[in-house]
């Protein structure tokens, strides 16, 4: 019989004590949590009031009726309510039919009275990880949905490595507690601050991101909690901080292990109490945010060495999201290439198609130093590159085993200057005369060569 992680919640429904009793000394031995109902209304109210990994239940509840058209109509309105929640009845000998008729309405499974007690924690054991494994696939397939959204497309994720951060943002997602996002540089920690935004009850609201580690000591307050006009040299105008604008919303403070020591104290104290005033000001202001952080350091050992507050990590990390580096997703490595793909063609005006299967294979060997950020940048210098509506190896211009980059003494002629005249244009924005004025050609010169390159 599979070990289950945690204990199984099942739901006995039967209007005989002495069947309850016996139900439920069986099942507690065995490691089930348990509550009772002995009406359909009792049902109704604890299943209203809790989530059951099973529901156990009798077809008949009241006294001398066999129909068991009081539990169709139970089975009915609880498979409305929830139609993942497992149901198994209960029926008398020689109640096939009714039994029948149930699994047509939606039961996954029935037990006859009496019962064979291996026969029935079997049933009830399969039936708590089916229904696990339902609700995990729609919730996970729920957040995909939120990550897939208009601000938030970026974090594709199908790999095994992948799914315990999914999971952490489907069920953290909605609550107010707060976040620390670990991983190397370019790893995704910016999207999943998003998609937890995004999977919020603040999701509405404003997200605010802020990099504090980039902040010099002159200007972190002010960047953060704002300032009055006059408070010093450059205040021209009265100016809200990022914890006013994330009012309501959610602060996303990336690179927070770089917030220089005699900074923390300040931002200790509005993530306690939530207040703060703005910079010349002595009015103290409040704000309600959800903070998320992100970092690619070791926080405990910071703290441990003195650069960093045990009080201030304690705040931050009510949870902890760890994502791996690019090398362990070797699943997600086509998924985010397709994705950057689609991304640059449009960008750039390619008719590129897909990815020839040198080019597939040696995306999946490599190693990924710099991680997602590395990946979209290769992408982007591929269909810079390709000639042809499939990308190849050598448009990627992967570093080699030993370490050094492609540059453009590797590349012929015509690959560099395709290369030089798609990355000009990029910088001005596809403005022709301009990228022409700039590589020092004419229009007309630069006219040509878009053509023979394929713009």
């Amino acid at each position: 019989m599979t070990k289950l992680i945690s204990e199984p919640h099942i739901l006995i429904a039967d209007d005989q004590p002495d069947v309850l009793t016996a139900l439920r000394v069986l099942l507690k031995n065995e490691g089930f949590q348990i509550s009772e109902a002995q009406s359909p209304q009792a049902v109704i109210q604890e299943t209203e009031k809790r989530d059951f990994d099973v529901v156990l239940m009798d077809m008949n509840y009241t006294r001398d009726t066999t129909s068991g058209e009081e539990g169709l109509d139970l089975l009915q309105k609880l498979r409305k309510a929830d139609d993942t929640l497992p149901i198994v009845i209960i029926t008398g000998f020689g109640s096939i039919k009714l039994a029948v008729e149930a699994m047509k309405r939606g039961a996954r499974d029935f037990i006859q009275k009496p019962w064979e007690n291996e026969r029935l924690l079997s049933i009830l054991n399969t039936q708590v990880e089916l229904g696990r494994a339902l609700r995990d696939g729609l919730r996970l397939k729920a957040v995909n949905q939120i990550l897939r959204g208009e601000k938030s497309n970026e974090l594709i994720a199908a790999s095994p490595v992948m799914k315990p951060v999914l999971d952490v943002i489907g069920r953290i997602g909605p609550s107010d507690a707060n976040v620390l996002i670990l991983g190397e540089n370019g790893t995704g920690k910016g999207v999943v601050a998003r998609a937890l935004h995004a999977a919020s009850m603040r999701a509405d609201k404003p997200l605010i991101t802020v990099n504090v580690g980039g902040l010099s000591e002159g200007v972190f307050t002010s960047e953060l909690f704002g300032h009055v006009k006059g408070a010093f040299t450059d205040a021209k105008t009265d100016r809200a901080g990022r914890f006013e604008l994330a009012d309501g919303g959610t602060l996303f403070l990336d690179e927070i292990a770089n917030v220089p020591l005699n900074e923390q104290t300040k931002l200790l104290r509005v993530l306690e109490t939530g207040e703060f005033e703005r910079v010349g000001s002595s009015k103290t202001r409040k704000s309600d945010v959800r903070i998320l952080s992100a970092t690619n350091a070791d926080l405990q050992t910071e703290v441990n060495e003195g650069r960093f507050r045990q009080d201030l990590l304690y705040r931050l990390n009510t949870v902890e999201i760890e994502l791996p580096p690019l090398s362990e997703r070797i699943e997600d490595i086509p998924l985010l290439a397709m994705h950057f793909l689609k991304r640059y063609c449009m960008r750039y005006r390619k008719q590129i198609t897909h990815f020839q299967d040198e080019a597939l294979a040696a995306l999946k060997a490599y190693s990924w130093p710099g991680n997602i950020r590395e990946l979209d940048h290769t992408i982007e210098r591929g269909v810079l590159m390709a000639k042809q509506n499939g990308i190849q190896s050598t448009d990627l211009a992967l570093r080699g085993e030993g370490g050094s980059s492609r540059n453009l003494m590797d590349m012929s002629l015509e690959e560099v200057e395709c290369f030089l005249i798609q990355k000009t244009l990029a910088r001005h924005d596809g403005n022709v005369s301009q990228a022409a004025k700039a590589l020092g050609m004419s229009r007309q010169s630069m006219y040509r060569r878009l053509d023979k390159y394929g713009f």
